[in-house]
């Protein structure tokens, strides 16, 4: 137990022989002496970059506030004009059913130790497959431009 003291503070002794002093690191800085803004100076330098700047009021105004009844009866207008409800419900039933999935799954995914890693490596090595398939050169940009118009002229309908 003395041992143990002594060479603790043996330790201590040494540590606090290495610590430089405030003095000692004001002599021996690195860095060249530099003489200080007076803080009038300073405060006149901040006052004048603070002036030059915009500034802009925040008021409230009838104009841009949303109307809560206006937004339903937007909204009632628009699902009274839908003709398929039961296709919009179901749609969109599917899609929340679909999310939740996804959810749970990539919750499963996550719980597994090495595969989160595995597929962040997967999801790497296809984004930089991508970019060089069609991002990279600009002829396959063309491609992957007419590729998607053609997806949005099939999903539109006018093919």
């Amino acid at each position: 137990m003395a041992a143990a003291a002594s060479t603790s503070m043996a330790a201590t002794a040494v540590l606090m022989h290495r610590l430089p002093a405030a003095q000692q690191v004001a002599l021996f800085s690195p860095l060249p002496h530099r003489p200080s803004f007076c803080s009038t100076q300073f405060k006149q330098l901040k006052v004048t970059r603070r002036s030059s700047q915009l500034l802009v009021k925040a008021s409230s105004s009838d104009e841009t506030q949303l109307d809560a009844n206006e937004l339903f009866t937007d909204l009632k207008e628009k699902w009274d004009g839908v003709e398929n409800k039961s296709t919009v419900l179901l749609y969109g039933g599917g899609a929340i059913v679909a999310v939740w999935l996804a959810s749970t799954v990539v919750g499963a995914i996550n719980s597994v130790p090495l595969l989160p890693k595995v597929m962040e490596l997967v999801g790497l090595g296809y984004t930089g497959w991508f970019v060089y398939r069609y991002l990279l050169f600009k002829s396959s940009r063309k491609e992957l431009a007419t590729d998607i118009e053609a997806i949005k002229k099939k999903i539109a309908g006018t093919e």
